[in-house]
This record gives C-alpha cells, structure tokens and sequence, in this order.
C-alpha cells in the first residue's frame, strides 16, 4: 500500500491548527514525521517526531502520542512550534517572518523507522506542503509616513469600523509585523509600531517622549475604519513597558495588553511633557555565561522594588483603562512574574482591580502568536551574543496558544 499524507488546511491562517493525517502505513509501523521551512533569508528550520501507526495503518497527530523526537506527547502543531535552525544553520535564530504578504511554506514529510533529531531520516514515504498565511484575503497594509509616527497599519477587509490597536515589541527595534498582520486577519485595525532604528527614527535606544506614542494613538483613534472611543495597545518587553506607560499618560488608550513587561521604565529615560521616567539599568557584572556562550542577564536590571528606583516606577494607577498581565514563569531575560506582582500591588493598594493576569508556568520571555516555533536561546541584536530567554518548549507552546485566544477576548471587551 502506498502511504498518503494529508494536512489541513493547506493553506490557512499561521495562528490556527492544522490536522495531519498518515494512511496506507502497516499497522504498528514506526515513522518519523519531520517538518522543514525556509526563512526569508534562507536559513533552513526543521523538527521530527517519533509515531507509529495504529492497527489500520494510520496516525492522527490531533489523537495520537509522539515517542521521541522533539517532542512527546499528544502535541497536534507540535512539528510547526518545535522548528528550529537546521544542524547547518547558524543556531539562536529566530522563525519569524518579515514579509507578512507571502505565506511561510512547510513541508511535511513522513520517513520509514525513528530517525534522532540531527540524524539522516530513513527513506520518504509521504510528503505534503503546508501553507500559513499571515494577511488573510483582503487585508490591507498601509506603510505610515504620518506626522512623525513611522510603521504599517493593517485593515481588516470590510467596512468597518473596527477596534483600533498599537503593536510593539522590545529592545531589538525595527519594525516587527507579524502580530499585527494576524490581528488585522482577527478583525482589529492594527498599527505595528516601530520606535527606534526603522528609517529616520533614532538609530538606538537612547530616550524616548512619549509624545511620539500620543500621536500614534491620536492618529489611530481618529482613523475612520477604527471604532471609538479609545484604542488598545499591545507590546513585548520594552514595548509592553510602553504600553504600561501609554495607558497610565494617554487617554486614548484604555486597553493594555503587556507580555513580560516591567512595571517600571527601563533602559531609556522616558519624557512626556514636563515628567520624566529614568531608565532602570543593566549591571553587565551580574550577567553570567554558560560554558557555551550563552548569557544569562536574569538578575542584571536594577530592582524596581530598591526604594532608590522609585522614580522610574510607572504610576499606573493613574490609568482610567484596563490592564492585561501576560507572563511567563520561567521568564530568564528578566523577573516579569515579579513585575506583574508589584504592578497588581501597586493597583490594588490605590482601590484598583482593573487588571487581569495570564501566568504560565514554564513559558519562557517571548510569547508570540499561536504555533510561533520556540526559541529558549536567541541572539541578541543590540549585544550580538546569544541570551537565554528562558522557557520549555511544549509549556511555552500552550501559553501562546491560551494567551493569544485571551488577549483577543480582552480586546474586544474593552474596545467593543
């Protein structure tokens, strides 16, 4: 009998589940299923999972358990989220992609016996192609040349008016779309917000004025696909910090969503008007190195708890709008865990409880959209070393698929 492979859908959104199906195998037959994809850059990314048939010749990865491989376990996208930079590649490196337009091809392939991650797989019995799409049909993608506001804002396909949100991530800078391509495929306008070395922005991270956000969100607020009264922000890292800050000074905003943020602001000293926030900090003396060369900067930012750093607290009890807290627990570029406890201290001792918190155990720093492959060790683009951003592969790929459906449901609620 010939084995088929069959993959659905074959093309469909990259933050949905697809079903894998093996036929026509001998019932018991070991296989391992492997996944290969290509970056825009050409660097190649694989995984592979041990399986073996049932008692019809067949396998269902939606029911059945993987035995070995980079996973185990029932994991229906774990071939998709354990992909990593391929044993010629250059490691810590990143899947993501910087062309939203085009779809991230993958292809599926099923091998005879259990071949070891890195080894040579036995011979193909059955391939498919996958294609995941990160702009659904109909969306639009506006480049921004407004004002001083740089970046790319995503319409969903429809006349409107949608809720309007501001997408950020952290310290790596440039301009990350991904996540707004995808919320824009879920019905949100999005604006992806670049803040420093993107075209005439600043080319590194030295200060920041918040006025810069304040016309992003005036102009969102103002857009006529964008439904009122205020808008939504979300951000990674320094751009959760952000959008900590943008909610507690802005009045447009009044939906925050913060991945692994701190709840004071770090790194570039933050101006609005007459008001200052001073950077906290990195002592590069408390960072440490493994014997492979990995950083570990866990313990290297200035505690925002030391009484001394209270003036770069953000005081977001000031805020009027709504805070979601989305951490990992197992978090190693910084404490996130303890920053959102000493946010939701901070609220509560002023009367507020107008937050909530997603708190994953073993997810590491960055959680992306649904199926975003794994990185526990990625490479550094202002440092250009390798720094541990901690986590386990299949915990960090549960809390991106729980979060992603949450953040949308905060979003809608309070954005209407």
């Amino acid at each position: 009998r010939a084995a088929s492979l069959a993959v659905s859908p074959a093309a469909g959104p990259a933050d949905e589940r697809v079903e894998t199906r093996v036929a026509g195998l001998s019932p018991g037959q070991p296989v391992t299923l492997r996944a290969v994809a290509a970056d825009d850059r050409g660097c190649l990314f694989q995984s592979c999972a041990h399986y073996r048939a049932d008692s019809r010749g067949e396998l269902h990865l939606g029911t059945d358990a993987s035995h070995g491989g980079d996973y185990t376990g029932v994991e229906p996208m774990g071939l998709f989220w354990s992909l990593a930079p391929a044993g010629m590649e250059k490691p810590y490196q990143r899947l993501v992609p910087r062309n939203t337009s085009a779809p991230m091809k993958v292809e599926v392939l099923v091998h005879q016996g259990h071949s070891p991650p890195g080894s040579m797989p036995g011979p193909v019995v059955a391939k498919a192609e996958v294609q995941r799409l990160f702009t659904a049909p109909g969306v639009r993608r506006i480049r921004l040349k407004e004002g001083v506001v740089r970046g790319s804002l995503f319409l969903p396909p429809g006349d409107g008016p949608f809720p309007g949100v501001i997408d950020m991530y952290g310290d790596e800078g440039g301009l990350i779309e991904f996540r707004s391509s995808l919320l824009a495929t879920r019905g949100f306008a999005a604006l992806s917000l670049p803040y420093f070395d993107f075209e005439d922005l600043p080319r590194v991270l030295k200060e920041l004025k918040l006025e810069y956000f304040e016309e992003a969100a005036r102009f969102l607020q103002r857009h006529p696909k964008v439904k009122g009264p205020g808008v939504g922000v979300i951000g990674t890292g320094k751009g959760a910090e952000l959008a900590l800050s943008m909610i507690t000074f802005l009045p447009e905003v009044v939906a925050a969503v913060s991945i692994s943020g701190c709840s004071s602001n770090t790194i570039a000293d933050l101006h609005y008007g007459e008001t200052t926030l001073p950077g906290l900090r990195f002592d590069m003396k408390k960072v440490s190195v493994s014997d492979s060369g990995v950083f570990d900067i866990f313990e290297a930012l200035d505690d925002p708890a030391n009484p001394a750093n209270s003036p770069s607290v953000i005081p977001i009890e000031k805020a009027e709008g709504h805070f979601l807290l989305v951490v990992g627990e197992d978090d190693r570029m910084w404490k996130s865990s303890l920053y959102a406890e000493l946010a939701i201290r901070r609220l509560r001792q002023h009367g507020k409880e107008n937050f909530e918190l997603l708190s994953y155990p073993g997810a590491g720093h960055r959680i992306d959209p649904p199926s975003t492959p794994f990185c526990q060790v990625a490479m550094d683009r202002v440092l250009g070393v390798p720094v541990l951003g901690g986590g386990e592969s299949k915990a960090h790929a549960h809390a991106q698929e729980h979060s992603w459906g949450k953040i949308q449901e905060f979003l809608h609620l309070h954005l209407g």
